[in-house]
């Protein structure tokens, strides 16, 4: 019997790492806080260790700026990170805009929409166009055209400066993912998804897949916002090695069976050639 506890620990804690980086952010603007200054963007830890976002600064670079050393190495950092361990964490840990895609997933489901839609009607590939046509308007126009109107940003804005349209945007998006497309947001339209997604594929930390636990109910492919990431359910014992994978953990957290749990794909890799 899995104690609530074992149901929702990891989502406890991805909205609590959520939460929290708002307040810092917040506190740092509104009460002098210096532990993590700035925006997703481009922030301060400590005063010292520069963040920027990675793909901000490829925009930067296509619109013909001059980066600047502590946003190239912040940018760097960011990588790196994701590169290695987090993989797309940063759509599930991080990214305010998922408290709301979650929201319309958990209504949608609650509302029996799914089993009206079943087949979507886009491709999960447009969120890499999407991508691919910033980098190119940015080229052509000069400026950072995602953060521009990056929903995330104005939202991010709009909590801690009080500013912008943020507020309308989640709204929009809301909705869009709750009557228009499931996951809509995230799993289709974000460029920034994709590019974490491209980032993320060599990642050391996955969710492994053990097949004889797998009694096949499909409570994990419910709850994940990229069901095609779960192929291996009940065919083989394996990582999710796709980079599309968010490491939300839901699908560990609902699965009873205990198929489902995190690893680091080196030491499962080691174990299985030592066996």
């Amino acid at each position: 019997m899995r104690t609530l506890w074992n149901k929702y620990r990891y989502l406890i804690f991805r909205r609590a790492t959520q939460l929290s980086l708002l307040l810092l952010y917040f506190g740092a603007n509104a009460w002098g806080w210096t532990i993590l200054m700035g925006n997703l963007s481009s922030s301060l830890f400590l005063e010292t260790i520069p963040l920027s976002d990675p793909y901000a600064a490829l925009q930067m670079v296509a619109a013909g700026a001059v980066l600047a050393t502590d946003i190239m190495v912040g940018a760097l950092i960011i990588t790196m990170f994701y590169l290695l361990i987090g993989g797309r964490a940063f759509c599930s840990w991080v990214c305010p805009v998922n408290l709301v895609t979650d929201a319309a997933a958990i209504l949608r489901r609650k509302l029996g929409i799914d089993g009206i839609s079943k087949r979507q009607p886009a491709s999960r590939n447009m969120r890499y166009w999407v991508l691919v046509l910033s980098l190119i308007i940015s080229l052509m126009m000069g400026v950072t055209a995602f953060e521009f109107i990056s929903p995330i940003s104005m939202l991010h804005r709009g909590i801690i400066f009080g500013l912008g349209f943020g507020w309308a945007a989640m709204l929009i998006i809301f909705l869009f993912d709750l009557f228009v497309l499931k996951n809509g947001w995230c799993g289709y339209v974000c460029p920034l998804g994709g590019f974490y997604s491209l980032v993320g594929k060599v990642s050391l930390i996955r969710v492994h897949h053990t097949m004889e636990n797998c009694t096949s109910c499909m409570k994990c492919k419910t709850v994940c916002p990229e069901q095609q990431v779960l192929h291996m359910i009940a065919k083989e014992s394996i990582d999710v090695l796709s980079g599309e994978c968010t490491n939300c953990a839901r699908c560990i957290e609902v699965c009873d069976d205990d198929a489902l749990s995190f690893s680091i794909r080196k030491l499962v890799k080691n174990k299985k050639s030592g066996e």
